[in-house]
């Protein structure tokens, strides 16, 4: 009988155990890949993400410290620099397996090439059946990304494919000056390319990642947008292209039952307007285990558990509410809103301090809101980004 048994080894299942390792509490970590594993992800950790670490990142995990950033919609094309970072680009095989290694080295179990097949709730603990074995634990925290099942051993399946955002992604080999010459510590990201959503360049060691993310039910053809895009910027020639599906943030979902936990994409927690989701997949992994150790420890109620539900929502629930309230606002009216951004200056900063240096979603949109008319009254817009929430 374990005290939490984790399900992924990913960002979120990987920081959930190096918390509950630090606790004390007997901790098993199932994974089904073996590390390290391939993962396509543009592979950029924003402030937020870093500053949920209690640790440094060594040379060998960090690729390129971004302080730039390139914006193109159509044919406009702004460029900013900040005196400050705004991401570090790591390499997902490198940075995941780091993060398993930390769990590890908390003192929990890590079973890799073991996949989970179901999982059975009871009323004194859950029963985990994997590909190998089968196991008991008080709690289950489920991690496994957004293209697992568990999830909906919480909260019941829907069909809704307004909910996800479908990204590809490639990686193009270069020679690394060649790349440090053609983006020198910055990003570049499209809009316009694909519908509710970009596309993006990032330059890492020895290749870029190069992608799209868009609305899964309104993103056509997928791979016929992504070759146009690979062969806009100038990568040419046969490359290897992976897909996955990322859940839309800020709608509200089910997180908690009473002996099970989602965490990271399989509790939907995403940026719905960048669609990126390492910062919560760590943070929330980690909330989660810090509730579990103190039922554990302290022998508190199972009620408690919700605790988990409201620890999120007061640290990054509003905000991804707000992200997902921009994404509404900018890709209602995309060439209204898009070419106003890139044409004042203010606009762009704002949002580079205010959002991803600050994380004050909300006031951006407010100040945004107020201060600019993209096409339609500000509230009647705020009622539009407000549905589906």
């Amino acid at each position: 009988m374990y005290d939490l048994i984790i399900v992924g080894g990913g960002p979120s299942g990987a920081s959930a155990g190096k918390v509950a390792g630090d606790a004390g509490i007997s901790t098993l970590l199932l994974e089904k890949e073996n590390f390290p594993r391939y993962k396509p992800c543009g592979g950029a950790l924003s402030p937020y993400a870093l500053s949920c670490l209690d640790f440094e990142l060594p040379a060998s995990v960090v690729e390129r410290d971004i302080s730039k950033v390139r914006i193109h919609f159509r044919e406009n094309c702004v460029e900013r620099q900040k005196n400050h970072r705004l991401a570090l680009l790591v390499s997902r095989m490198a940075f995941d397996n780091f993060l398993l290694d930390k769990a590890r080295e908390a003192g929990i179990e890590v079973r890799c090439g073991e996949k989970v097949l179901d999982c059975e709730e009871g009323e004194e603990y859950v029963e985990v059946k994997t590909s190998q074995n089968n196991y008991l634990a008080k709690f289950v925290l489920i991690a496994e990304g957004s293209g697992g099942m568990l999830k909906y051993k919480v909260r019941p399946q829907r069909a809704r494919r307004t909910e996800y955002d479908l990204a590809l992604v490639s990686e193009i080999p270069e020679e690394d000056e060649v790349i440090k010459d053609r983006f020198p510590g910055m990003v570049d990201i499209h809009f316009g390319i694909a519908p509710g959503g970009y596309g993006w360049v990032f330059p890492h060691a020895g290749y870029y990642s190069v992608g799209i993310v868009g609305t899964a039910e309104h993103l056509k053809r997928p791979k016929k947008v992504m070759q146009d895009f690979l062969q806009a910027n100038g990568f040419y020639g046969e490359s290897r292209v992976c897909s996955h599906i990322i859940p839309v943030g800020g709608i509200t979902r089910k997180t908690v039952s009473s002996r099970i936990l989602l965490s990271g994409d399989a509790a939907g927690f995403v940026d719905a307007f960048l669609g990126e989701g390492i910062s919560y997949a760590i943070r929330s992994g980690q909330l989660a285990a810090e509730v579990v150790a103190g039922l554990v420890l302290y022998n508190r109620k199972l009620s408690d558990l919700k605790e988990y539900e409201s620890r999120c929502r007061q640290e990054f629930g509003n905000f991804l509410v707000s992200s997902l309230k921009l994404e509404k606002v900018m890709h209602r009216f995309p060439e209204t809103s898009f070419k106003l951004a890139l044409s004042r200056k203010e606009i762009l900063d704002k949002y580079l301090d205010e959002v991803v240096i600050n994380r004050s979603h909300k006031d951006y949109v407010r100040w945004l809101l107020l201060n600019y008319s993209l096409a339609e009254p500000a509230s009647r817009i705020m009622s539009i980004a407000g549905r589906n929430q």
